[in-house]
């Protein structure tokens, strides 16, 4: 049977979405011992998750036979208060990626166009053309958003724009002035996206509220995979003026996020003093990072987030040399960068390690 005639042919051409590899399938592919295996690949918390998150998850696995909450009612009140905003600002979503993927169901149509940084996170291009629309990708300056570009490739098709601070995969950011001038500029036909997912790794992000005061078309998306350390949960949210985010929620499908992931969300986001303690960790792992690359003559990217990326001239060759070695850090070809690895911040130890790792594969190399 060829059930792949009895699929669109939109679908026979969509892209797909490569994550980082897990370990488990990592040490079952190289014989290798997963305890002994660190990976440093897909930007995830290298400190866990808060304890209060957990300890709240875990209360909610004694009511796993109910549905959850279908309006997320305790998570959206406690965001409200969080940002000073009303409940009905907010819709969550299974990851920030599903609230992407709204975006999509509510604006998009083939021959519309969608603007976005290139290289830029790779879900807005594969959202884009699953709804038949055309991505419009304006090279980065300097790893960060050309805005000025970007607001020049705007047409009238355009119906999105995204805007990433900090960009992943560079981990450049944009100043709230330059941000505000951007959205402010923009014709009213188009939706500004600025996805968030990294900015709580910033002292002071940006801060689109004004914006949305404004009644600016302006969505704001966060996440809990990061900095709360609830990546295996899937909870992310999107923010804004209360009519735009009305219209996210008419394509939310009901029961988006299970009850788990939402009580361990509320409890992270009143758990401040874990995301400030990973905030803190997370620069100095950056330096630690940093140093490391000086040392050895590596040119890094200057990163806002919890992630760096650095300059190995065979980005394949080199996952493949730190994967035989038990390290995963992420290949960047897919995003146009085949000289380049992304490598998350980790622990102290873990961060040596992967130096300690890097050493042997260049050396190997030069040999």
């Amino acid at each position: 049977m060829n059930f792949a005639g009895l699929a669109k042919k939109s679908v026979l051409q969509q892209p797909v979405y490569e994550p980082g590899k897990p370990i488990e399938d990592v040490a079952r592919e190289l014989g290798l011992d997963p305890a002994e295996i660190i990976k440093v690949a897909s930007n995830e918390n290298p400190h866990g998750a808060s304890p209060k998150a957990l300890i709240a998850a875990r209360a909610a696995l004694d009511q796993a036979q109910l549905y959850p909450d279908g309006g997320c009612y305790r998570l959206r009140q406690a965001l409200a208060k969080h940002w000073q905003l009303k409940p009905d600002q907010f819709v969550l979503g299974n990851g920030s990626n599903e609230v992407i993927e709204l975006l999509g169901h509510v604006f998009l149509e083939p021959g519309d166009e969608v603007v976005m940084g290139a290289p830029a996170f790779v879900v807005y291009k594969l959202v884009t053309l699953l709804f038949g629309a055309t991505p419009v990708e304006v090279p980065l300056v300097k790893y960060g958003h050309d805005l000025a570009a970007m607001r020049r490739a705007i047409t009238p098709r355009t119906k999105l724009v995204f805007v990433a601070t900090p960009n992943n995969p560079t981990g450049v950011t944009n100043s709230e002035a330059e941000l505000c001038a951007f959205v402010r500029a923009l014709p009213g036909h188009v939706v500004c996206v600025v996805d968030e997912a990294y900015a709580e790794f910033l002292a002071q992000p940006p801060d689109i509220r004004p914006l949305i005061a404004e009644g600016r078309a302006v969505i704001g998306l966060r996440t809990f995979s990061k900095i709360y350390g609830l990546a295996a949960l899937r909870v992310g949210y999107g923010y804004g003026d209360a009519e735009l985010i009305g219209l996210l929620e008419r394509v939310r499908q009901p029961f988006n996020v299970n009850a788990i992931a939402q009580a361990a969300a509320t409890a992270a986001l009143a758990d401040g003093e874990f995301a400030k303690r990973c905030r803190e960790a997370n620069a100095a792992g950056l330096e630690q990072l940093y140093a490391g690359c000086r040392s050895r003559a590596l040119t890094y990217v200057p990163s806002a987030a919890n992630f760096v990326l650095i300059h190995v001239g065979d980005g394949a060759a080199v996952f493949n040399g730190l994967q035989a070695r038990g390290v995963i850090v992420r290949p960047l070809r897919g995003y146009g960068m085949p000289e380049w690895v992304r490598v998350t911040v980790g622990t102290e130890s873990q961060n040596r390690r992967l130096l300690e790792a890097l050493d042997d594969v260049l050396a190997a190399r030069s040999r």
